[in-house]
C-alpha cells in the first residue's frame, strides 16, 4: 500500500507537468519578451505554498542572469509594494486566482504601469482578467488524495517557472562562467573562478636551485620550502628541469646498486627535464587537470619566458575545494 501510493503520487505529478508541455505557446513567447525588455527587476509573488515555489522561481532567475526578487503580497499590501518600481515586472503565482492579497496589490501595480504575468490553474480568475500574459499552469488532480494540499499544481508551477528561467538564460547567453560569478562561494564557482595566480606560492616561498647545486643543498631547499618538489634554473634563471621527492628516491635506489655518492652530484645530473608547468592566470582546476594526469602533486608556475614564478601543490587546490 506504501509503495503503491507513492508511485500514484509520482504519477499524477509527471502527468501534471508532461501536461504543461502543450501550453507553452505564443502567451509563453509574450512572458519572455515582457521579461526581456524590463528595465527593472522581475519581482515574483504568490501566498502560501505558492509563495514557497515563488522563492525558488525568484532565486533560479536571480542566479541564471535575470535580475529577481520575491515579495510576500501580505507585506506587499502592508508596506513592501514600495519594492516595486516602474520599469519592472512581476510574475504573480495563484493556483485559484482569487488569492485575496494578490488581488488587492493589482490597483497599485496597475497604477504603476507595471506589466503582470499570471501563472495559475484558473484563466477566468480575477488575476487572469487583470494580467497581461496568462500561463495556465492548473492540474487535472492533485496528488494529496484528500484534494486539499497543493502538490500536482504547485510542481507544475515550479516546472513553468524553471522552464521560463531555462529559456531566458538561454536568450541572454548565458554562460558557465557568468554562473560561477553568481556562485563564488559553490564548487562550480571555484573551478571557474580561481585562477592558480589565487593560490601558488611565490618570492622566497618558491624552491629554486641552480643547476650546478649540490643535491644534498637542493635536498634542504625542498626540505625546507615543504613542497616536495625543486625548481631548477639555468644561468639565465630559466626553467630546464625539476626534482622531487620521487626522483630522490629513485636515484638513492640507482647509487646504492653503483656504489656513487649522491649527494655529491649536481642538480642537472638527476633532474627531470622538461617538466610540466602551470601559467598564473590558467584556472586553477586546468592545475589540477594537470597534476592528476601526471600522477603528480605539484607543479612550478613558470611565466612566458620560462622563468619560475610561483609553485602550486594540490594540498593548496584541496583546501580551496577545487578537488
Amino acid at each position: 500500500m506504501t509503495i503503491e501510493r507513492a508511485k500514484k503520487v509520482l504519477r499524477i505529478e509527471a502527468d501534471a507537468v508532461a501536461a504543461l508541455i502543450d501550453r507553452v505557446d505564443e502567451r509563453f513567447d509574450q512572458a519572455i519578451k515582457i521579461i526581456l525588455n524590463c528595465k527593472g527587476r522581475v519581482v515574483v509573488t504568490g501566498m502560501g505554498k505558492s509563495g514557497l515555489i515563488g522563492k525558488k522561481i525568484a532565486a533560479t532567475l536571480a542566479s541564471t542572469g535575470t535580475p529577481a526578487l520575491f515579495l510576500h503580497p501580505a507585506e506587499g499590501i502592508h508596506g513592501d509594494l514600495g519594492m516595486v518600481t516602474r520599469g519592472d515586472a512581476v510574475i504573480a503565482l495563484s493556483n485559484s486566482g482569487e488569492t485575496e492579497e494578490i488581488a488587492r496589490m493589482l490597483p497599485s501595480l496597475k497604477r504603476l504601469g507595471i506589466k503582470i504575468i499570471a501563472l495559475t490553474g484558473n484563466p477566468e480568475s480575477t488575476l487572469a482578467k487583470n494580467s497581461d500574459v496568462v500561463i495556465e499552469v492548473g492540474v487535472k488532480e492533485e496528488a494529496c488524495p484528500l484534494g486539499l494540499a497543493p502538490t500536482a499544481s504547485t510542481t507544475a508551477t515550479l516546472a513553468m517557472g524553471d522552464a521560463l528561467a531555462v529559456v531566458l538564460l538561454d536568450q541572454r547567453g548565458f554562460r558557465e562562467e557568468d554562473f560561477a560569478c553568481f556562485h563564488p562561494g559553490g564548487a562550480l564557482g571555484k573551478k571557474l573562478l580561481l585562477r592558480v595566480r589565487d593560490l601558488m606560492h611565490t618570492g622566497d616561498d618558491v624552491p629554486v636551485v641552480s643547476e650546478g647545486t649540490l643535491i644534498k643543498d637542493a635536498i634542504y631547499e625542498i626540505s625546507s620550502k615543504k613542497m616536495g618538489v625543486t625548481a631548477v634554473v639555468n644561468a639565465a634563471g630559466k626553467l630546464v628541469g625539476v626534482i622531487s621527492d620521487g626522483d630522490l628516491r629513485r636515484w638513492m635506489e640507482k647509487t646504492e646498486k653503483t656504489g656513487e655518492n649522491l649527494l655529491a652530484k649536481e642538480a642537472k645530473e638527476i633532474m627531470t627535464r622538461k617538466p610540466k608547468i602551470a601559467r598564473k592566470d590558467s584556472l586553477a582546476a586546468e592545475a589540477v587537470s594537470i597534476m592528476e594526469k601526471n600522477s603528480i602533486t605539484c607543479l612550478i608556475v613558470a611565466d612566458a619566458d620560462a622563468k619560475p614564478e610561483g609553485v602550486i601543490h594540490l594540498h593548496d587546490l584541496l583546501k580551496a575545494g577545487v578537488v
